[in-house]
């Protein structure tokens, strides 16, 4: 089966006028559109004859950058970000109180789709965008069988196959890695797969040709110590002060800003908040894995920690800590001593 990008990069000379690409792989996305661009020849020429605009670009700026004829070239490269998010369908309630679908803004829609029947030869038109359209979305709907589109989904691998994908990726760039770094990856990066790649980027450049193991994961990847914040919120959970402080100055001693702790303690509170609320509605953790989009193991494990907390407390710490972030921001008091006295106050 031909692979897709090799089937966008052979339709982008030949037969597509305009593109839609959606889906929340921002990674994939950008390289695709660095291909696009790439392909139309000498850089200088390839600048001069790109445009981008944002959500925000009226029809009449769009179809004036498209029909402009191109400089020293025989294509121009048309970007737009954004724009077709904001003709999906909205829901309403009609007279009746039944749920019906409204167009959100029929007249763009119905110029946009004359236009693009009328796109000049020369010109390239990308629509991005950074979620997925719905499916009942009238441009995507129209492009989905118009044989001058090419409509691509840029989804992020699902965490089955998201050890493949960083496989692949460090293969792609020359380098090994072992199983047990793509365990380490997979299970503290998600599938954030910007980040994913500037953290392997980082990882083969240290290890110079040899494959990246485990302990260069847990040395250099941040994200990675971050999982020590478990036991941070677990002592906080028991109530135990002592071990608390001990574990805070851990951190600090090993160059941890205050702030970034703070944000990493936030972050994992505002996770039990979503659990204990689900679990309060007699959700499953698998559910609220799902709809949190957590690895299983931090799922397993924050899950878990909820369960050490009622609601009222979760929704009462979480108060104290963004007052305390505020204080931090706002250089009212010394950051490390702001700390000592939040987690004495969360574990009396």
């Amino acid at each position: 089966m031909e692979n897709v990008a090799r089937v966008i990069d052979r339709v982008y000379n030949r037969f597509t006028m305009y593109y839609i690409f959606h889906g929340e792989d921002e990674l994939s996305r950008t390289e695709q559109l660095e291909k696009f661009h790439a392909q139309m020849g000498d850089p200088q020429f390839a600048d001069l004859n790109t445009r981008k605009f944002d959500h925000k670009v009226s029809l009449s700026e769009l179809q004036h950058a498209c029909n402009a004829m191109p400089f020293l070239a025989d294509k121009r490269l048309v970007i737009v970000a954004g724009l077709l998010a904001r003709l999906d369908p909205r829901r309403k309630s009609d007279e009746s109180g039944e749920a019906v679908e409204e167009d959100a803004n029929p007249v763009v829609s119905k110029e946009l789709k004359e236009y693009l029947a009328h796109l000049p030869d020369h010109t390239r038109l990308v629509f991005v965008e950074s979620k997925t359209l719905a499916k009942n979305n009238p441009i995507f709907k129209h492009a989905e069988s118009d044989k001058n589109a090419t409509v691509k989904e840029f989804s992020a691998p699902d965490l089955k196959n998201l050890a493949a994908w960083i496989r692949a990726r460090v293969k792609s760039k020359n380098a090994e890695i072992e199983p047990e770094a793509v365990g380490e990856l997979s299970a503290h990066l998600g599938n954030d797969l910007r980040l994913l790649d500037n953290e392997i980027e980082k990882l083969i450049t240290f290890r110079a040709h040899a494959p990246i193991r485990g302990q260069d994961v847990r040395a250099l990847v941040a994200s990675v110590r971050e999982a020590d914040i478990f036991a941070l919120v677990d002592a906080i959970g028991k109530r135990d002060t002592r071990l608390a402080l001990k574990l805070l100055h851990e951190h600090i001693s090993q160059n941890a800003a205050p702030q970034y702790l703070l944000t990493m303690i936030v972050r994992q509170f505002r996770m039990l908040l979503q659990m204990k609320d689900l679990a309060t509605r007699k959700q499953t953790v698998d559910v609220a894995r799902e709809q949190l989009r957590l690895h299983p193991f931090v799922a397993q494990k924050t899950w878990q920690q909820a369960m050490n907390f009622t609601l009222p407390q979760l929704e009462a710490i979480y108060h104290k800590l963004l007052d305390a972030d505020l204080a931090m921001k706002t250089s009212r008091s010394e950051p490390v001593a702001t700390l000592d006295v939040l987690l004495v106050e969360l574990t009396r």
